[in-house]
């Protein structure tokens, strides 16, 4: 009977079989026939492992099957390793491949930009993509340990749990107040902020907003606001309520007060905290950081960074005012006229200055209105002329008589030569504005067709004619340019300017884009509730102040209810006179005249109240002191503080969500469908996953509905990563990723 012989193994080593094993230590791999190494190599060195397993196999001193269960590998893998060994022999693993993609397409440049991709947190398919290589060439390159992807962060939390944690800290110090610490040091003034700190959260409820940042800090959300704002003290900071507010904004809770439906911790988790404030700290905040005129100076400031940043758009200035109505009780403003209601209501008026495009520099607010034309005088112009940058010299003036400074446009309510020649003469302000009293039509001969560029980009076929005429009379005429535009049904619309030195086609272009801010006023109240009350509360207008003497207004609507019925009655008697009834008729002509008797007796009796009425309003003060009204007509000013605060907010929310939308757009992607796409994405869920080893916070986005959307938006979180923003007060850079594509990787 043969004896069995006992396998002898160095201590230590992985049993191959029964005669041969391996030993694995840190650095290489060694190969035993017993107890006498045969085989030395390194362990990343791939080809002398296939060799010496080839080998071992080839002798017979182990099988296939022994290979794949000890070190793992594929029956494939194996397979191919002993076909190289018996076909080229040894030296086959060492020959140079030729004819494969992968040993040209991840050169040692290629390796580096990859490993860079990976360590911000781009997936697989993202690199992959970037690069332009194939997804089984980077797996494989990941797997052969040239490539490392980066660990994955601690275990987030979702949101079913997250509520559970928020629901318990209630029994402390309130919902969602996890920091106990932080806020406890904070309220005895030993902390002076909170920290911001992310925690890895899945499905986040409205951080679709977080990639909004990048465009909300390039325009200006914190602009020099820690020195110009009021100062706020304890666990909140300025820039944390700026971010709240903004994202607010672009969430469309439109009121403070609509923040009590949203879950306290989850909007926290945007901010970097435990919750965002409770609706009484943050009007608290509100009003501390826009205490005196401190939110009127910061938006100044922002106003003149904007016209800084953008030289070209400050060429024409769109002005116009829109009436905020008041519904509530504590005042009785005047009643103005409201066109989108075609009603006179109570309100103030809010005189908005924009570019071309619709997006606002600043807003004046006139609780006692004067109209456009005072407004512009006294508020806009002395404003403009301070603060719009590179403007021509003096001499540049002087050898060019036609240049002007800037070009303002404004409807119809602002036609006055006198205002036209007044800005021309003595600031060299150019103006454009529809002619309130057209002359006869222009022969159609005289209009060409022109293809204009609008400033959105798209091209339109105007007909337009262009002739000069003389406004005005006396000292105060002016000559002007008058521009025509025909259209299609026959209809010519006449517009009047001073911008001598544009061509005729600018001046149309300019003139028909007004649409563009009446659609901002339409946008910002449907979405940003710019009419919204933000306080309860009014104060006191100065003694001096004027306001329309209200016995004045009444003398003026009496004499304008008279003169109505005078014009009808004099139409009625010029229509009786012109059509007499025959003599011989003798009861329809004595009906007839005594009619005409009737009506011509009404209109001696009309013209004689008339005269008195207009001899009195002529009497009459059209303006008089705020204190010398009746205690009856007196009225207050609305609260300015919260209200200019936030109306600078949603400015910056409205230019940022713009500055998105120039991104989206394109042939396939329209303006309003680009806004309605990132109206989704800012109330979406997202993951945000924040790696403190890298400095880095990965915001998952979740996908959209439709992959034509996904794509723009994988076009938008490409531009957003290259900004490269970090949160701030912190060192954390933001890097933005979609789900979707996520998962595909």
């Amino acid at each position: 009977m043969p004896q069995t012989i006992l396998p002898l193994i160095p201590y230590g080593a992985t049993k191959i079989t029964d005669f041969v094993s391996v030993l694995r230590d840190d650095e290489c791999w060694t190969y035993y026939l017993g107890t006498h190494p045969i085989y030395y190599h390194k362990e990343q060195d791939l080809r002398m492992f296939q060799m010496v397993t080839a080998q071992l196999i080839d002798s017979g001193a182990c099988r296939q099957v022994d290979v794949m269960k000890t070190f793992g590998v594929s029956k494939s893998s194996v397979i191919r390793s002993l076909k190289k060994l018996r076909v080229g022999g040894a030296e086959a693993f060492f020959q140079q491949r030729r004819g494969r993609r992968g040993a040209t397409v991840l050169i040692p440049e290629v390796l580096e930009k990859a490993q860079g991709l990976l360590n911000q947190g781009c997936s697989r398919y993202e690199t992959a993509e970037q690069l332009g290589i194939e997804k089984q060439t980077l797996r494989k390159a990941i797997n052969q340990g040239r490539l490392q992807e980066p660990k994955p962060c601690k275990a987030a939390t979702v949101k079913s749990t997250r509520d559970l944690v928020d629901a318990a800290s209630a029994e402390g110090l309130g919902t969602a107040c996890t920091r106990v610490g932080e806020r406890v040091l904070a309220a005895f003034g030993i902390l002076d902020a909170a920290p911001v700190r992310f925690e890895a959260s899945l499905d986040v409820p409205n951080a679709g907003v977080l990639c909004a940042l990048p465009a909300l800090l390039a325009n200006g959300l914190l602009e020099s606001a820690d020195e110009l704002l009021g100062k706020i003290k304890g666990y909140y900071t300025t820039v944390q309520m700026l971010l709240l507010l903004a994202f607010m904004a672009l969430c469309r809770i439109k009121s403070v007060e609509k923040l009590r439906g949203h879950a306290p911790g989850e909007f926290g988790k945007l901010l970097g905290l435990d919750r965002a404030p409770e609706v009484r700290c943050l009007r608290n905040k509100m009003d501390a950081m826009s205490a005196g005129d401190a939110a009127e100076r910061w938006s100044a400031h922002l106003s003149r960074h904007w016209m800084d940043a953008e030289n070209a758009g400050v060429g024409t200035l769109y002005v116009d005012g829109h009436v905020r109505i008041y519904h509530g009780g504590l005042t009785k403003p005047p009643r103005r006229y409201v066109s989108r209601e075609r009603l006179c209501l109570r309100g103030t008026t809010d005189y908005w200055v924009n570019d071309a495009i619709g997006r606002p520099f600043f807003v004046v607010n006139k609780a006692i209105d004067p109209g456009l034309l005072k407004t512009l005088r006294e508020n806009i112009v002395p404003r403009l002329l301070r603060d719009i940058p590179n403007q021509p010299t003096g001499k540049q003036l002087l050898d060019n008589p036609c240049q002007c400074r800037f070009v303002l446009v404004f409807d119809r309510e602002g036609y006055s030569p006198k205002f036209f020649r007044e800005m021309w003469l003595n600031h060299r302000i150019g103006c454009i504005t529809y002619k309130k009293y057209p002359d006869e039509p222009w022969p159609t001969e005289w209009f060409c067709k022109h293809k204009v560029a609008m400033p959105g980009g798209e091209i339109v076929e105007m007909a337009l004619a262009e002739m000069g005429t003389r406004l005005g009379s006396g000292k105060e005429a002016i000559w002007m340019r008058e521009v025509r535009k025909l259209t299609d049904s026959g209809h010519q619309t006449s517009l009047v300017s001073t911008a001598y030195e544009l061509p005729h086609t600018q001046l149309a272009v300019r003139m028909f884009s007004r649409w563009c801010q009446e659609n901002f006023f339409r946008y910002m109240m449907q979405h940003f509730a710019i009419d919204q009350l933000e306080q309860y509360g009014v104060e006191q207008f100065p003694d001096t102040a004027q306001v329309v003497n209200p016995a004045w207004r009444e003398l003026s609507r009496t004499c304008n209810s008279l003169q109505n019925q005078l014009r009808y009655r004099r139409a009625r008697f010029a229509e009786i006179t012109i059509h007499p009834e025959a003599e011989d008729d003798s009861v329809r002509y004595h009906k007839w005249v005594k009619k005409k008797a009737e009506l011509l007796e009404q209109i001696e009796q009309f013209e004689n109240q008339l005269a008195k009425l207009k001899k009195k309003l002529k009497e009459t003060p059209k303006h008089i002191d705020w204190a010398d009204l009746e205690e009856n007509d007196k009225f207050h000013r609305l609260l300015p503080g919260r209200k200019r605060l936030m109306d600078t907010v949603r400015m910056i929310a409205y230019r940022a969500e713009t500055a998105m939308t120039g991104v989206l757009t394109g042939p396939t992607l329209d303006l309003s469908t680009a806004r309605k796409l990132l109206q989704n994405l800012f109330v979406g869920e997202a993951d945000i996953l924040p790696d403190p080893e890298k400095k880095l916070v990965r915001v998952r986005v979740h996908g959209a509905s439709t992959p034509a959307a996904n794509r723009a938006l994988v076009k938008l979180t490409n531009q957003l990563n290259e900004a490269q923003v970090k949160y701030p007060g912190t060192d954390m850079c933001f890097f933005y990723e979609l789900q979707a594509l996520k998962a595909c990787a």
